[in-house]
This record gives C-alpha cells, structure tokens and sequence, in this order.
C-alpha cells in the first residue's frame, strides 16, 4: 500500500489523528506483525483521542481560568477545613447537570480561586463548557462594553456557559450599575446553568 496517498486522504477527510497514527505505524517494525482489525483499532483510538484533546484544549482556551489547577492535586490539609468527602462529590459534577450553585469562602491564601479553577478544569474535561471571571475586572469591563456595543454579547456569553466562575467577589463595593448587572447575569443563570463564587467574605456579610 502506497503510504502518501493514504495519508493525503485521511487529511482530506480531517481525519488528522488517524493520520499521524497511520505515518507512525508504517515506520514502525511491530505495526508489520497487526492484524487489519488490530492496524485499524489503533487508528480509530488515535483519532478519538485527538479529537477529544483538540476540543479540551478549545474549551481551557475559551474558559480562561486563572490558575492551572487539577483536581488530582488537591491538598486536603486539616488548616485548610477542606471536606474531602465533600470536595469529592463536586468533583464527579452531578451538580452541575442539576444547575445548582457553589460559594467556596475563606480567608486570603486558602485557595478558594484555585479550588475554583480546579472544578472549572475538570468541568471542561468533562465536556462542559466554562468561563472565569474577576468580579472586579468583570463589573469594569461590562462598563466599557456600554460605550463600544460588547456588552450584550458579554451578558450573552457569561449566561449561556455551564458553569461560570466569579472570583474575588466581594473586595469592593459595588455601585449601582454594578449591581444591575450582577442581576441580571444571575438572573439569566438561575435554575438553568451553575455558577461559582469565591469570597474572602462569609456569606452573612455580603451586602447588596
């Protein structure tokens, strides 16, 4: 079998993973002793497994998170008050699929962003999609997107997400505006997409 021609189809058909699979196999001694559904088997494997981690990468490049976070890498130190068996259960993601909330707070150096960006990692390997945002950053970019005609897309975007983060909430105040937007962002959200909040703050003293 001809080995270009082979290749410049499976490229033509988009076919990229199962392409560098097949290039790789022809150079190789021990692909010669596969049987056609063993040849075949690997080359179905290698395209799955590079579709799969062209769309991860896609969803981490849209999500934006702060901070390089797994869930693999938790520390579960008793000064950090983590519940292991609780953290656990976020990490499978069935509230998600149940569009309920998280609020991680705690005082600074805990973690609380990288607990956050941690769940938002494992969301989007879970084939949701995520978006971060610094609620401070947020609030003075939504501000902008008045004046230059963004900000129905970026109200559209943060409702239309699987799971949004708003990190930092809480450091200052917010003015009347502000809090429309927050408003109507969570308003859009409510019952239908989960969202993610990090605090310094306990939830008893947040104000309006």
């Amino acid at each position: 079998m001809l080995s270009h021609p082979t290749l410049d189809q499976l490229h033509q058909l988009g076919l990229f993973g199962m392409a560098k699979a097949f290039g790789e196999a022809e150079m190789s001694d021990e692909a010669a002793a596969l049987a056609h559904p063993e040849w075949f088997a690997i080359l179905l494997d290698r395209e799955v497994t590079y579709r799969h981690d062209k769309k991860l990468t896609a969803r981490l490049r849209y999500a934006r998170l702060r901070q390089q976070a797994l869930v693999e890498d938790v520390d579960y130190c008793a000064t950090r008050g983590l519940d292991r068996a609780l953290f656990q259960k976020l990490v499978v993601g069935d509230w998600i699929d149940a569009h309920d909330s998280l609020i991680i707070c705690g005082p600074t150096g805990v973690g609380k962003s990288w607990l956050a960006c941690a769940l938002g990692h494992k969301a989007c390997r879970d084939n949701r999609s995520v978006l971060y945002q610094r609620v401070p950053k947020l609030f003075s970019d939504l501000a902008l997107a008045r004046g230059d005609g963004r900000y129905a897309r970026i109200v559209r975007d943060l409702g239309g997400v699987q799971l949004l983060i708003l990190d930092d909430w809480g450091l200052e105040p917010l003015d009347a505006q502000a809090r429309h937007d927050l408003l109507e962002i969570l308003g859009e959200r409510y019952g239908r997409r989960s969202t993610i909040i990090t605090s310094q703050l306990p939830v008893e003293s947040w104000s309006p």
